[in-house]
């Protein structure tokens, strides 16, 4: 089992920067891939990036492309998504996820199908 916690999430204006942690907790000797995705009130949930941990593959959504850095700490068994130049289109719960013990990070925007752990959210709210 894995545990995931996330925080960092706040209040911002557009144009603005947040960073996002995530830290793993339990089985994380077998980490293969940390996620974040994002849901949005009255939409699905969608994948914002992913990597590879370990590796640190790091692989994102048309959306992040250019705006959001996803990042790890291998030691502290943690990963970060600094989102710069927000916009009130970001405002989201972003949640954690992570795949393990098997499995590999799926080229482009990550799938809710392949992770099985997840974390409670972590509340972004960008106002204009």
């Amino acid at each position: 089992q894995v545990q995931l916690v996330e925080s960092g999430g706040g209040s911002v204006q557009a144009g603005g920067s947040l960073r996002l942690s995530c830290a793993a907790s339990g089985y994380t000797y077998g980490l293969k891939c940390m996620g974040w995705f994002r849901q949005a009130p009255g939409k699905e949930r969608e994948g914002v990036a992913a990597i590879y941990f370990g590796d640190g593959i790091a692989y994102y959504a048309d959306s992040a492309k250019g705006r959001f850095t996803i990042s790890q700490d291998v030691a502290k068994n943690t990963v970060y998504l600094q989102m710069n130049s927000l916009k009130p289109d970001d405002t989201a719960m972003y949640y954690c996820a992570a795949r393990a013990p098997w499995g590999t990070c799926r080229n482009g925007r990550p799938r809710e199908v392949d992770f099985p752990y997840w974390g409670q959210g972590t509340r972004v709210t960008v106002s204009s």
